[in-house]
């Protein structure tokens, strides 16, 4: 395992790759919500140690050469309606490079256990007897939302958050329950059900004065976002039109952090330096 053996000097970037084991292992490692200095010191360790990295769409890709010397790299990423290679094919990679002997590290964006598949892959690591370790990362599920000032939580607003995935929308039952929730919404995957899914909770009695905020491509050079409520935003988001990836908050904790000194919230704007449209949301909002 990971941890059993010494540690390689990290940010040598010129050391030679470690030699083989005599049995191979794999360690699911989430890479974080994609900027490499969230990465965990463990998940660098890994990532050092490996022989092969099996990585991610959404993990810090462009850090690997430096991070991973020598490693052989395999883009396994799956996209919006395109999975380049199935899971299945995916899992047999990661037994095979084990049972030669090398060091595998599954790099995943996020956290492996957060919508990341990372059980399913454990479960095929040990009925194959190979060892397996996981490496937790960073979720964006929370990471995205804070690096916009947007807390999950927040004493008096709110004191739980449900993080939900939305690729395949949600059914009746699902936004109902959803609806009457007293917390922070968190939408994962989203993007091309979010008409359904706000249409859904406000069907189903969540107030339109419910903040909401899409923050897309989370810390990147081309974040945007879009904060405005869940009865404004449906003729909002045409003209923003968000893409995928994407995080959705929906809950009062989108405008906790949005007053200023006087207690009164600011007027309508655009933010050029952090490209995000205020909408509604940031005037005074209406009773709940």
């Amino acid at each position: 395992m990971v941890g059993d053996r010494e540690d390689p000097a990290i940010g040598d970037q010129g050391a030679e790759p470690l030699p083989p084991t005599p049995a191979g292992w794999v360690s699911l490692v989430g890479g974080g919500p994609g900027d490499p200095g969230l990465l965990t010191g463990r998940a660098v360790r890994a990532i050092g140690e490996a022989d092969v990295v099996l990585h991610d769409r959404l993990c810090p890709r462009e850090a690997l050469l430096d991070l991973a010397p020598g490693a052989e790299l395999i883009d396994v990423g799956k996209r919006p309606g395109h999975h380049a290679m199935p899971q299945e094919e995916i899992e047999r990679l990661m037994v095979d490079r084990a049972r030669r002997g090398l060091r595998v590290v599954r790099l995943k964006g996020g956290d492996p256990f957060v919508f990341g598949r990372g059980g399913e892959e454990v479960l095929t690591c040990r009925r194959a007897g190979v060892p397996v370790e996981v490496v937790p990362g960073v979720s964006s599920a929370i990471a995205v939302p804070a690096a916009a000032g947007i807390p999950v939580t927040h004493r008096g607003v709110a004191h739980a958050f449900t993080v939900i995935s939305a690729h395949a929308g949600l059914g009746e039952d699902e936004l109902q329950q959803l609806a009457q929730l007293d917390g922070t919404i968190v939408v994962l995957m989203g993007v091309g059900t979010l008409d359904q899914v706000l249409d859904g909770l406000r069907r189903h009695g969540m107030s339109d004065h419910t903040p909401v905020a899409i923050i897309e491509r989370g810390f990147s050079a081309d974040e945007r976002r879009l904060v405005s409520t869940i009865g404004a935003i449906g003729a909002q988001v045409p003209e923003f039109a968000p893409v995928s990836p994407a995080v959705i908050v929906i809950g009062a904790v989108v405008a906790a952090l949005t007053e200023n000194v006087s207690g009164s919230a600011p007027q309508c704007e655009t933010d050029p330096d952090t490209k995000t449209v205020l909408g509604p949301v940031l005037q005074a909002l209406g009773p709940s």
